[in-house]
């Protein structure tokens, strides 16, 4: 049942700054001042800013129901960012760069940025572009392993939670600030828990596996205009085989880089609370995937940011642990020649995440020291 309730941020300083006002942020954004905590939302998309101003703040419905009011809406990086304790960056992968960039001269000391999730390697790409773009502050880095909500944007200010994940692991980088960013965000989100460092949420994301396979392998599906369920119907029995296999290579690299990782029924498991007899029965199980539509186009960020911000720094990993990875390559093979890409020129590599040239003891070390 949903939760019915009118609330606005009701504290002069933001105790939350959301960055991305996508599927994500609005969710996010509106929870957050629907529980009474004070809330700057940022996006760089001026339509979207003006629409949700106009209309005085987000409208959630499905699993919250009930209209809340951010503190501020802005464009503004900079007045975002002022006086905040935690920034919560929602945007897809692919813009992580661009957003440290945006954020570097304007973060102070204090803060704590985490990224909602960093994908594979997310919190060591963006240490480095905060240092490449001269960010002074001493800021605090963390990523989740996935996010919180299933959620969609219906429209500018109108915001669908289809599920709330029961547990959601967090880590900071180094791995000893892990409890700070804790106790910053568990107030507001109690279902964010201690993984052991970055890798074990970057290794954690399974979103390389439920987003690119289905897609591709559906692609006559989307291009013929097709509405279907991107999780009920897409991963047929067949495609959930094909994304064990990958799960497998995925399991492999966590063991050889020494840290844990959970099987992807595992995941469904502590996530969700749905177990099954194989990955196509616990998928089936899922209400929270209920009437979740498939992508509409093949250009579509289960492509453009699970490709390269998932699968390319996965197999990097793998390549770096000494983990032979034929299932992975081929479906970022399959996306390069269905879609004309090169998403191995354009991903996230060794030299992306900063970790070009280590070994995996080196990187493990890196992952819980925060430094090379």
């Amino acid at each position: 049942m949903a939760e019915h309730i009118f609330a606005e941020s009701t504290h002069s300083a933001p105790s939350f700054v959301v960055v991305g006002a996508g599927n994500g942020g609005q969710a996010m954004a509106g929870f957050l001042a629907m529980r009474g905590f004070s809330v700057n939302l940022w996006n760089r998309s001026n339509r979207t800013i003006d629409r949700i101003n106009e209309l005085g703040g987000i409208q959630l419905e499905g699993h919250y129901s009930g209209f809340s009011i951010p503190n501020l809406v802005t464009d503004d990086m900079g007045e975002a960012l002022d006086g905040a304790r935690v920034i919560m960056v929602t945007v897809p992968a692919s813009a992580h760069s661009a957003v440290a960039r945006a954020m570097a001269k304007s973060l102070q000391d204090g803060q704590i940025v985490v990224l909602n999730p960093g994908r594979t390697g997310g919190a060591f790409a963006f240490k480095r572009d905060l240092e490449q773009a001269g960010c002074r502050a001493q800021v605090t880095l963390a990523e989740a392993g996935t996010f919180i909500y299933a959620s969609r944007t219906k429209a500018p200010g109108r915001s669908h939670v289809y599920g709330v994940k029961n547990h959601v692991c967090v880590a900071a980088l180094p791995a000893t600030d892990t409890m700070d960013v804790l106790r910053a965000i568990r107030p507001a989100f109690p279902q964010f828990i201690p993984a052991e460092s970055v890798l074990a949420t970057s290794l954690d994301n399974i979103g390389a596996l439920f987003h690119p396979a289905p897609t591709l392998l559906n692609a006559g599906r989307i291009e013929n205009n097709e509405t279907y369920d991107h999780y009920k119907t897409g991963i047929s029995p067949a495609v959930a085989n094909l994304i064990q296999k990958m799960d497998e290579e995925r399991l492999a690299i966590a063991e050889a880089l020494g840290t844990g990782a959970r099987s992807v029924l595992e995941w469904l498991k502590d996530t969700y609370g749905v177990t099954g007899k194989d990955l196509y029965s616990a998928i089936q199980d899922n209400p929270a995937y209920d009437s979740i539509t498939a992508p509409k186009t093949l250009d579509t960020r289960y492509i453009h940011e699970d490709v390269p911000f998932s699968l390319i720094p996965l197999i990097a990993l793998g390549k770096i642990a000494g983990v032979a990875t034929p299932v992975l390559r081929t479906v970022v093979s399959l996306a390069d020649s269905m879609l004309g890409c090169d998403f191995r020129a354009s991903g996230r590599g060794a030299e992306e995440m900063g970790i070009a040239g280590l070994d995996a003891g080196q990187v493990s070390r890196m992952a819980l020291e925060g430094v090379r």
